[in-house]
């Protein structure tokens, strides 16, 4: 895992109790620091900080996800802040605000790490001229190839299973990203978004990610 916090008390208190929770924690404490990192290798999990003293964690989840679709959980002061869904718009996968509690930390790691890792049971989904290849982890519009992150392809998979069923946020929540009463509506609402950017023509008018107002979403067949 790599944890980039400029704030060398914090940085060491959170080491101390994810080494607690069995985790190889490497440190950064500036974006300089944390490309040099990145150059070395991609971890299983970034925690990245948004404020950092030479740039923002904004800039360093952009660069990211141009190369990799590792779990990214940012940082953030404030619950309700903007920042939140800023962070989740350019690629981050989750967020937890400060102060951390480590075991919320820890659980939201553990999460993040089993559904990038997991898979739906069968082989090839479809939805409309969605075509996606599970064992490849790979998706097609009309066949041309689509970039998704591990989160939108989990979140695409779990829609085209439901064949046209409505899946709730809360349903969402438990089986893309694993959580249960910590979750966030706003996780599932902004990868919705993200998502539709990429598989539908036309995203302000979704024919294959349908809302279904005060319930959720469904695939449409």
């Amino acid at each position: 895992m790599l944890l980039v916090e400029d704030d060398s008390r914090v940085r060491r208190a959170l080491r101390l109790a994810l080494a607690d929770e069995s985790y190889q924690v490497t440190e950064a404490g500036t974006v300089a620091e944390c490309h040099a990192r990145l150059a070395e290798g991609y971890p299983d999990v970034v925690l990245l900080d948004l404020m950092l003293p030479d740039g923002n964690g904004f800039d360093v989840c952009r660069a990211i996800r141009r190369h990799s679709d590792v779990p990214v959980i940012i940082v953030t002061a404030r619950a309700d802040s903007h920042d939140v869904v800023a962070g989740l718009e350019v690629g981050a996968d989750d967020y937890v605000t400060k102060p951390l509690v480590a075991k919320e930390l820890s659980a939201r790691i553990r999460a993040l790490m089993r559904r990038a890792t997991a898979a739906p049971a069968k082989q090839v989904l479809t939805a409309g001229n969605i075509r996606i290849a599970v064992d490849e982890r790979q998706v097609t519009r009309d066949g041309e190839p689509l970039d998704l992150t591990k989160t939108e392809f989990r979140l695409l998979c779990e829609l085209a299973q439901a064949d046209g069923a409505v899946c709730t946020r809360e349903q969402l929540l438990e089986k893309v990203w694993n959580y249960d009463y910590f979750g966030d509506d706003r996780v599932v609402d902004v990868h919705i978004r993200r998502l539709r950017r990429k598989v539908e023509h036309d995203p302000n008018d979704p024919q294959i990610v349908q809302t279904v107002r005060g319930h959720g979403y469904r695939i449409g067949v």
